[in-house]
Order: structure tokens, then sequence, then C-alpha cells
């Protein structure tokens, strides 16, 4: 699972030390050696788990699709972005870590106002 992309649909396999990788930042942080780049690269596809290869210099449309099972993996990389956010489920679902601001009125037991009875007393 790759960090630094969100949405990786495929694993690619180093040239220089036969490693699978999902992206080159997780390359540059697990070797020593720089990324050695090659027109013709190997995929392994996430979502049918089957190796591939294209060539980068005659890289087509059609290329974005795996050969075995036709998903998109060039796709707009969704990479993590900081934030605070509240851990807990849906408020619409669950309210208990919602705070109740509202003040509660006093009890009234009687039809009376008894706390008004004294002045309006003689």
């Amino acid at each position: 699972m790759c960090k630094h992309i969100l949405n990786a649909q495929v694993s690619i396999r180093s040239p220089c030390c036969r490693k699978w990788f999902d992206c080159a930042e997780c390359h540059a942080e697990q070797e020593s050696h720089p990324l050695l780049q090659k027109t013709e690269m190997t995929f392994a596809c996430k979502k049918c788990k089957k190796a591939f290869r294209k060539d980068a210099e005659e890289f087509e449309e059609s290329d974005e699709y795996c050969p075995h099972c036709d998903n998109h993996f060039v796709l707009e990389a969704i990479t993590p972005k900081p934030m605070l956010k509240v851990e807990g489920e849906d408020a619409r679902v669950d309210s208990r870590m919602l705070k109740d601001d509202r003040i509660r009125g006093e009890e009234q037991r009687t039809i009376f106002d008894v706390k008004e009875a004294p002045n309006k007393l003689g």
C-alpha cells in the first residue's frame, strides 16, 4: 500500500534492483541507489494481480488500461493532504460526540407558578 499515491492501480517493477514498488518515492525511501529509468516498464495490476509490459516511447491512449482486466491505471494521482479531523462516525447517525449547548428549563409539576405565587398573593 503506497502512502504517497492513495489511488495507485499498479505496482511498478524497478529495472535496477528488480523489486516491486507502488511509486518512485517508495523506491527512494526503501533503496539506497537512484531509480534507473528505462523506456520499457513492467507493471502488475492490483485488480487482477497480473503482470504486463508497456513501452513508454509508443504509449497510446489504449495503453492506459490493463490488457487483462481493462482496469484504467493512468489516473490523476490522489496524494494525502494534511488535515485535522474528528475521528468518529457520521454525526447524523451517531451523535454521541456532539455537545448539546441548549439550556434545560426547570420542570414544573403544578399548573401554578410556585416561584411567582408569593408575589401574587395579597
